[in-house]
């Protein structure tokens, strides 16, 4: 089977290893005359970097680049990148490389025309009808690591640098006109990367499979991308020039994201503020999570994952899944709890506190509460 194709769901997706050479007709799909190409720090000197801005010059386009996007993209990061795109005259983003640059690319998008400030669009009830539509750009989506899936998002996660807080700004106009998928784009990144990229393409799948809301569009996307991380995310692991396996898991990333239109749960409702205060790899902390928010959703999930191990594959039904990836996680080098991320002697109440106010916490199958996310958090630590 070749794994190529063109895809129109949830948006145009050109699929398949070499297809970042139609960059430039993607652009023209989308209507970007003169884009800005957005990428991460990390990103901007390498040699997939340097190749897709040749591509560019050479089918008469602006190769512009801004790369000030920590890795976990801040509101400071939002006004630099505005300054710069509104400076330029550009009417269009290219996004490229990891959930970072890819949240910061969408979020420049979209902010470029508006006049409200950016955390009036706060994925908060109907806060993302304030948005002026018509003054939304366009954007172009390449991913580079396999994991968040934002590539097929409709928001960005920006971190608040006054409260250290991670918000969610969305609006359904954020999601990219047009998405490349080259799996080989992936083959240079390290393990470490891999594994949680994957990992938090895993976890995508894992709390959409589990909230408790009716979509059964996203249920069935979210079991078949669990079996794609199953079966190649180790192969990818050990073997990163293993194109098939880079390919299936690119799949699952973008299918996790699209999942997630189910709901997320508690694994992000605790990776967001982790991630905000102690500064950790966010793929990699939902990863250490996940295996404490498997045993706190038991009650309401686990005759949900009997039926999910078995499609996988899995011996003993939701104890044998929690078994699988707790080997998982061991197999991919994850540490067992947040400590083994750095995490030293963390604000809990903070944690607590803003755990609780993650929009994430309405996706988990169990209610979370004060007592019990505490104790959830402590389990993780």
């Amino acid at each position: 089977m070749k794994l190529w194709g063109n895809w129109n769901y949830p948006t145009a997706i050109r699929f398949g290893a070499g297809r970042i050479s139609e960059i430039v007709s993607a652009c023209q799909v989308a209507g970007i005359t003169k884009p800005l190409f957005v990428t991460d720090k990390g990103l901007a000197g390498m040699e997939i970097t340097t190749r897709t801005r040749a591509l560019l010059r050479e089918g008469g386009l602006c190769d512009d680049m801004f790369s000030d996007v920590d890795p976990n993209p801040t509101d400071a990061n939002v006004e630099a990148g505005l300054k710069v795109y509104r400076d330029g005259g550009y009417d269009g983003v290219i996004a490229f490389g990891g959930g970072s640059a890819l949240d910061l690319a969408k979020v420049l998008a979209f902010m470029a025309g508006q006049t409200r400030p950016l955390w009036d669009f706060e994925d908060i009830g109907d806060w993302w009808t304030r948005a002026d539509p018509a003054a939304i750009l366009p954007s172009v989506a390449v991913p580079t690591t396999a994991g968040t899936g934002s590539e097929v998002g409709r928001a960005g996660v920006i971190t608040n640098s006054t409260t250290n807080e991670k918000k969610i700004i969305f609006h359904p106009k954020m999601l990219p006109v047009q998405v490349i998928c080259d799996p080989e784009l992936t083959v240079g990144m390290p393990k470490f990367i891999t594994a949680g990229t994957g990992l938090d393409a895993f976890a995508h799948c894992v709390e959409a499979y589990s909230s408790p809301h009716y979509h059964p569009m996203s249920q069935g996307i979210a079991l078949e991308g669990m079996r794609l991380i199953k079966d190649y995310l180790p192969r990818a692991y050990e073997n990163g020039s293993d194109i098939e396996a880079r390919s299936h898991v690119m799949s699952a990333a973008a299918m996790g994201s699209t999942a997630f239109q189910k709901g997320l749960g508690a694994i992000h409702a605790i990776s967001h503020p982790v991630g905000a205060l102690y500064h950790t790899h966010h793929g990699t902390t939902n990863a250490v999570c996940m295996p404490a928010v498997l045993q706190f959703n038991r009650p309401a999930i686990a005759e949900r994952f009997d039926a999910a191990a078995a499609y996988l594959g899995i011996e003993g039904g939701f104890d044998g899944f929690c078994a699988y990836v707790d080997g998982l996680n061991a197999s991919l080098g994850i540490p067992k709890t947040l400590g083994g991320l750095g995490v030293k002697d963390p604000d809990i109440d903070r944690l607590v506190k803003d755990a609780l106010a993650d929009p994430s916490t309405g996706g988990n199958p169990v209610e979370m509460n004060a007592e019990n996310t505490r104790a959830l958090i402590e389990a993780c630590l």
